[in-house]
């Protein structure tokens, strides 16, 4: 099982402005962006290189290039908003949108749909799942299992990995028992859920701080 929590200083500054009630959806989404940048980093520590060879305007030396196809997958509405950060390092990477709500009154999650095909090529080493909040963990329990189906893992040098902004330790617990092969990386986690599923103390709702409805 791998959990990673970031502890880079950019990561706080960029989550303490997200926590903040006044800030204001364009600063919401720079700042979102802003710390999901630091989390592709170190998400993309798994990935593989090729070698090749380089020609300085002095000398010939080695040159790396990534191996493989990665997949993002990002769970609809939140997880849109971390996309274009990953897309930054990795930007001949497939984008496979998940469409999941939560149903308040289980808490569990409710699938509406997918653009993951039925058989991931063997081509594809790497699947992102992109979704701020690990709350109860039940999305993103569910978008794994998804790819798994899909033939995500088939194969030793395949893999899913998890990156989110805030964790809660009940979320996390759920995923890691469900999934140990699935490492995951969150930029802080925090104490625990309320009685309706919420981190705390969170940031509210990331879709609706993103994409205001009202």
């Amino acid at each position: 099982m791998s959990l990673t929590v970031s502890k880079h200083p950019i990561v706080r500054i960029a989550l303490s402005h997200l926590r903040n009630k006044d800030t204001t959806p364009e600063v919401f989404r720079r700042e979102l962006h802003r710390l999901s940048q630091v989390l592709a980093v170190e998400a993309t520590s798994y990935l593989t290189t090729s070698v090749d060879t380089v020609q300085t305007p002095l000398a010939e030396t080695d040159g790396y290039e990534l191996s493989g196809q990665q997949a993002l997958i990002p769970i609809m509405r939140a997880g849109s908003g971390m996309l274009s950060a990953f897309l930054g390092f990795l930007p001949n990477a497939y984008v496979w949108h998940m469409s999941m709500s939560r149903n308040e009154k289980t808490l569990e999650p409710e699938f509406h749909g997918s653009k993951v095909p039925a058989k991931i090529a063997w081509n594809i080493d790497t699947c992102f799942i992109l979704d701020p909040m690990l709350a109860t963990g039940g999305s993103a329990c569910l978008a794994i299992e998804h790819l798994k189906r899909a033939g995500a893992t088939d194969g030793l040098a395949r893999r899913i990995i998890f990156v989110g902004i805030l964790g809660a330790p009940e979320g996390a617990e759920r995923l890691m028992k469900a999934h140990p092969d699935v490492p995951i990386f969150i930029g802080a986690m925090d104490d625990r859920l309320n009685e309706h599923g919420y981190i705390m103390p969170g940031l509210g709702d990331a879709g609706d701080r993103l994409f205001p409805t009202v």
